[in-house]
């Protein structure tokens, strides 16, 4: 690991939290982190390629984590084609000295084998010091914001239960969430987190494969659901996100949108940059 200097091990290297003034609104935040200046950059890694549907996304999400808890502007790093590409990104920083020069944020709402490996195969070959940081979720911040999504769609009230009495427009959900079995476990920390919020059942399932979500439709109507949602367990610019409005009709459903540029994942991105970077300093 390349050398640290005495500058970045002492305290005022390590981001500080600050209070903001509140701003009006359901997503009004309460913190910031204040980076230092010559901070390591924050580099979002996106999948797929920078011309295809959704990146638009992670540019919206990249302008909120600088305009609402850094102050510094955050990169995009895709994993494939030759345009912005991770690799040439990284490639691209230039820290003074040998200092870590980057912190690499994963654009995902929970753990992908694939995404991991090539951020971290991305980071290994990077000619600057950086590092991989975790996805953003498992979170309560994703179960929020897809909740949010439900009732943006009309398939779920906006505010919180109060006593157990909400009735939504859905009385089952099923979080439909890309990849295999693996990613499908995973994802179910966020639905029990839905669940409680929505105080409704919910069940997970893979976009990836038709009879996953309907065997969660099957259990949802055993449950006593007479009306279910698919809410996309996925931000944007995932391959995935084309296969929604098909998971949803093949159980006679609606679905919300994926996430999108949601303020809780600028939020968490920037989370995870500063748990990332706090333990690189650490070492």
């Amino acid at each position: 690991m390349p050398a640290v200097s005495p500058e970045s091990q002492a305290p005022e290297a390590l981001p500080s939290r600050r209070r903001r003034t509140p701003r009006g609104g359901r997503h009004r935040g309460d913190e910031s982190f204040l980076l230092p200046p010559g901070s390591p950059a924050l580099v979002l890694a996106v999948s797929g390629h920078a011309r295809q549907i959704g990146t638009e996304i992670a540019t919206e999400i990249a302008r909120l984590v600088e305009i609402e808890h850094t102050g510094q502007p955050a990169h995009i790093g895709h994993l494939a084609g030759d345009e912005a590409n991770l690799h040439a990104v990284l490639a691209g920083l230039r820290p003074e000295r040998d200092e870590l020069a980057a912190v690499v944020v994963p654009l995902s709402t929970g753990p992908d084998p694939a995404l991991d490996h090539a951020v971290h195969a991305a980071v290994a070959g990077a000619p600057v010091h950086a590092v991989a940081a975790e996805p953003l979720g498992p979170h309560p911040l994703i179960a929020e914001a897809l909740h949010d999504r439900l009732a943006d769609a009309g398939l779920a009230r906006a505010d919180r239960i109060r006593l157990m009495t909400m009735v939504t427009a859905a009385s089952g959900v099923i979080v439909a969430t890309p990849g295999d079995a693996t990613a499908v476990r995973q994802a179910e920390v966020t639905g029990v987190l839905l669940a409680s919020r929505l105080a409704a059942p919910v069940f997970t399932a893979s976009l990836n494969d038709e009879a996953s979500v309907k065997a969660a439709a099957e259990q949802l109507r055993i449950a006593g659901a007479t009306s279910i949602a698919v809410a996309p367990h996925l931000i944007g610019p995932e391959p995935e996100a084309a296969l929604v409005a098909r998971a949803a009709a093949s159980v006679g459903c609606a679905h919300s949108a994926p996430l999108g540029a949601h303020p809780a994942l600028a939020r968490l991105a920037a989370l995870r940059y500063v748990e990332a970077l706090s333990t690189a300093l650490a070492d």
